[in-house]
C-alpha cells in the first residue's frame, strides 16, 4: 500500500519548522537587552525601624578591647539587636551607640546598663 503524498510532505514541514524555531530562538536569546535600573552592589541597605528601646546592656571586655551591646526593644518581631564596638571607654561607647541607634547621648545614658569583665 503506497503512502499518500501528504505524508511525504509532513517530515519536510517538520524539519523546516524545527530549523526556523532554532534560528528564531537563537536570535532572540542572543539579542542584548537594556536595563532600566542599574544594580548597585557596593552600597549597603539602611533600614530604619521605629521601635521603643527598653534597655541597652553593654558588656565591656577590657582584655579583648571591645564591647558587646544588646538592645532590647518592644518590637514583637525583632526583640533585640546585638552590636560590637571596638571601644571600651564609656564616653566613646555612648557616642557610638548614639550614632548607631540615632538617639541623643542623654537618652543613651538613661537606658544603658554596663557590665565590665576582665578588669
Amino acid at each position: 500500500m503506497p503512502l499518500p503524498r501528504a505524508w511525504l510532505v509532513l517530515p519536510i514541514l517538520c524539519l523546516i519548522f524545527w530549523y526556523g524555531s532554532n534560528v528564531a530562538t537563537d536570535r532572540i536569546l542572543s539579542r542584548p537587552y537594556g536595563t532600566v535600573a542599574q544594580l548597585e552592589a557596593d552600597t549597603q541597605l539602611e533600614v530604619k525601624l521605629s521601635v521603643t528601646i527598653v534597655v541597652i546592656k553593654a558588656e565591656i571586655d577590657k582584655e579583648l578591647g571591645f564591647t558587646t551591646v544588646e538592645v532590647k526593644n518592644t518590637n514583637p518581631v525583632l526583640t533585640s539587636l546585638v552590636f560590637q564596638f571596638p571601644v571600651t571607654e564609656f564616653t566613646q561607647l555612648e557616642s557610638a551607640i548614639s550614632q548607631e541607634l540615632g538617639l541623643s547621648i542623654a537618652e543613651v545614658r538613661k537606658l544603658v546598663r554596663y557590665r565590665v569583665i576582665n578588669d
